[in-house]
């Protein structure tokens, strides 16, 4: 790839690139960005397949092409190490990223993500959302994703952060779509990686998350040495949408400190 990803590059200090989820694009870290600019140099971009960078062209079908995209972007914006920060298919890029540029890698924000890789039932519920995106398109696919992307609180009282989310959803293309269920088919155990973790981790996950439930994050907790861990109430799997005040306190103090 020669063309740059679309990013957002604003505020000043640690430079802390932030890694979306999918099917998002980088709205998803709307939230972050005015009050952790006080904090960090935030880079936000858009993966390939997704929001603007979609026009790049055909997106990875792996995540280590994410992770090499990313790398590329932090050359190009010159920044050497940063916070390296994703939630959900981000974490699992964050983890590629580690493997594959561990220099780089100033200190890891984990959110609402999981190590392993899928099961057969997990790669089987991909391959019909596959199926999905290319029979019904990317509202089909938001209406499907949205019962496990937002907690029950935030369903309950909330409504207009659903369809927040799923507008931002339903905007992905087809094709990132099902390139972006493919690698997350195809990854790697990264439980394996955990143990080879040696920089500051914050692992955030919201109570509610039921993609990734909080016994995800503990399991990871206890195999990062000396990593963090916090739980945001009232948040389920977009827990940085949710609860965008619970969970930029969090990672400022967490700048802060690193």
């Amino acid at each position: 790839m020669s063309a740059l990803l679309a990013h957002d590059d604003a505020g000043r200090g640690t430079p802390l690139l932030l890694v979306h989820g999918f099917p998002h694009d980088r709205a998803l870290w709307a939230p972050q960005r005015r009050p952790l600019a006080r904090r960090a140099r935030l880079i936000i971009p858009d993966l390939r397949g997704f929001g603007a960078s979609a026009a790049l062209g055909p997106p990875p079908t792996t995540l280590e092409g994410h992770a090499d995209d990313l790398a590329r972007l932090l050359d190009a914006v010159g920044v050497d190490r940063a916070v390296v920060g994703g939630l959900s298919m981000g974490g699992y890029i964050a983890f590629a990223f580690w493997r594959r540029h561990r220099a780089r890698v100033r200190a890891l924000l984990l959110a609402d993500t999981r190590a392993g890789a899928d099961s057969e039932e997990g790669k089987a519920k991909r391959r019909e959302m596959i199926q999905l995106a290319r029979t019904a398109g990317p509202g089909a696919v938001a209406d499907a994703m949205m019962p496990g992307m937002i907690g029950k609180t935030t369903r309950a009282n909330r409504p207009e952060t659903e369809r927040e989310m799923r507008a931002i959803c339903a905007r992905a293309p087809a094709d990132g779509i099902v390139a972006a269920l493919e690698a997350m088919i195809a990854r790697a155990d990264s439980a394996p990686t955990l143990a080879t973790i040696d920089v500051p981790t914050l692992i955030v996950v919201g109570t509610e998350d039921a993609l990734t439930p909080p016994k995800e994050s503990e399991a990871m907790h206890a195999r990062i040495a000396g990593s963090r861990l916090e739980r945001i109430p009232r948040a389920g799997h977009a827990s940085n949408f949710e609860r965008p005040a619970a969970f930029n306190h969090i990672v400022s103090e967490f700048l802060t400190a690193v």
